[in-house]
C-alpha cells in the first residue's frame, strides 16, 4: 500500500494520488477488496487533519469477537446468535453503537476504523448505517486480538506515519462517556510527546478477578485529571486465582484493553516481540492490494495470537498506564459482571435479564441488582 491515503469501498484496492502533504492524500473513491474495505460505498470525506505534532488522531474499534462468555445472557435478548457487541442490552442501541457514539466525541468517523468479521457483516451494515465515512476492515475469520490490533495499526501507520491511534473494544460498559473520552484525550496528549510508549488505560479493581489483565505500576511519568500515568513494572494476563488475590492486595490495576499510542509504536512492539504475527499482518495488508482473495489467503495463514499475552506481557518496558476513576468501566465479560456493574451504578436491569438466584449469590456485592423492568 502506498503511504498516501486510499479511500476504500468494494472492489480492488489502489493507492490514491500523492498529495501535497506526505503520507496523506485527499480522500477519493477507489476500489478495494471486500475483505479489507468499507462495507458499502461511503461519502467523500476530508483528509485527516495534521496537528502540530505531525499526525492525525485515529480510532480502531475492535468488533470481531464472538462474545461466547456472555452468550447465555445475549441469547435472552437476541435469539439470532449475534455476538455481544451487537446486542442492545440497555435501551435500543447496541454496545457497538454506544462505543462509536462515545468515540465520536473525540475522533471523527473518517478517522475511525472498525475491525470486524466477514461472518458478522449483516450486523455491521446496520450498525454503521449512520457512519458512512467510517472504514471497516473485514477479517475472513478470527485470529485473536493480536492480529485484530496489529491490522489497523499497520494500516494507519502506512497511511499516516505520525498518527496516534486509540484502540477501543466495542463491547464494554462505560459509565459517563464524556468523562471517559476526556481521559482518553489526556492519554493522547501523553502519547504525542512520548512516541515510543504504549499507554494502557487502567481501572482500579473491585475484586481479585482472575479473568482480566493485571498491571503492576512503577514510578510516575505523567498525569491525567484522575491520577498519575505510571511506568508498567509487570503485566500479567488472566493469572491464577491466588495470583489475582495477591495482585488485588498489592494495588495492581486492571487492563481495560483501551490502548493509546503512536501507530508506529504498536507496529514496532509487534515486530520486536511477536515477529511472526507482525510479519503476517504486514503481508496481509500488502496483499490487500491484490484483491479480496489475496487478502483472505494471507490473513488465514496468520497464527492465532492474543495481544495481551503475545505482546503486552513481553514488552513491559514500553508500557505506561493511566488510571480511570473508580467503577466507571466493566468489560461485561460474564453475566455476573453485567449485573454487578448495573447494581453499582444503580441502573435498572432490563426485563428478561433478571439474574438467577445462583448468579445473584456469586456477585461480589451481596446486595442484589435493582430488578426493575426496562423499556426501550
Amino acid at each position: 500500500m502506498n503511504p498516501s491515503e486510499a479511500k476504500t469501498r468494494r472492489g480492488a484496492l489502489r493507492p490514491a494520488r500523492k498529495a501535497s502533504r506526505p503520507a496523506l492524500a485527499a480522500a477519493r473513491k477507489t476500489e478495494s477488496p471486500k475483505g479489507f474495505a468499507r462495507i458499502r460505498d461511503r461519502r467523500r470525506a476530508a483528509a485527516p487533519a495534521i496537528d502540530s505534532h505531525g499526525g492525525g488522531l485515529w480510532a480502531a474499534v475492535l468488533a470481531g469477537g464472538d462474545g461466547t462468555r456472555l452468550r447465555p445472557l445475549v441469547d435472552r435478548l437476541h435469539p439470532d446468535g449475534r455476538p455481544k457487541q451487537f446486542a442492545s442490552v440497555l435501551g435500543a442501541r447496541s454496545l457497538l453503537r454506544d462505543t462509536l457514539d462515545r468515540v465520536g466525541i473525540l475522533i471523527p468517523p473518517e478517522r475511525t476504523l472498525v475491525v470486524g468479521r466477514r461472518s458478522h457483516e449483516h450486523f455491521l451494515e446496520k450498525e454503521l448505517a449512520d457512519f458512512p465515512t467510517a472504514t471497516t476492515l473485514l477479517q475472513p475469520d478470527n485470529r485473536g486480538t493480536a492480529p485484530g490490533v496489529l491490522l489497523p495499526a499497520h494500516w494507519i501507520a502506512r497511511l499516516d506515519p505520525e498518527a496516534v491511534v486509540a484502540v477501543f473494544p466495542s463491547d464494554h460498559f462505560i459509565l459517563g462517556g464524556n468523562a471517559f473520552m476526556a481521559h482518553v484525550s489526556q492519554a493522547v496528549a501523553f502519547a504525542r510527546t512520548h512516541p515510543d510508549r504504549i499507554l494502557l488505560v487502567g481501572a482500579p479493581p473491585s475484586r481479585p478477578e482472575p479473568d482480566l489483565g493485571w498491571v503492576e505500576t512503577g514510578e510516575w511519568v505523567g498525569a491525567t485529571a484522575s491520577g498519575p500515568i505510571c511506568r508498567v513494572v509487570r503485566f500479567r494476563e488472566k493469572p491464577a486465582a491466588d495470583e489475582a488475590r495477591l495482585y488485588f492486595e498489592n494495588g495492581f490495576l486492571w487492563n481495560t484493553f483501551v490502548i493509546v499510542a503512536r501507530a508506529s509504536a504498536i507496529v514496532e512492539a509487534g515486530r520486536s516481540v511477536a515477529p511472526e504475527v507482525s510479519a503476517g499482518v504486514e503481508h496481509a495488508v500488502q496483499a490487500a492490494i491484490g484483491g479480496p482473495d489475496a487478502f483472505d489467503k494471507a490473513f488465514t495463514e496468520l497464527p492465532t495470537a492474543d495481544f495481551s499475552r503475545s505482546i503486552l506481557e513481553r514488552c513491559a518496558e514500553r508500557l505506561v498506564i493511566s488510571r480511570l476513576p473508580d467503577r466507571i468501566w466493566s468489560d461485561w465479560g460474564t453475566p455476573e459482571r453485567v449485573f454487578e456493574s448495573l447494581a453499582e451504578a444503580r441502573m435498572p436491569v432490563p426485563a428478561g435479564l433478571f439474574p438467577s438466584a445462583a448468579t445473584a449469590e456469586r456477585l461480589h456485592d451481596p446486595t442484589p441488582p435493582i430488578l426493575a423492568p426496562f423499556s426501550g
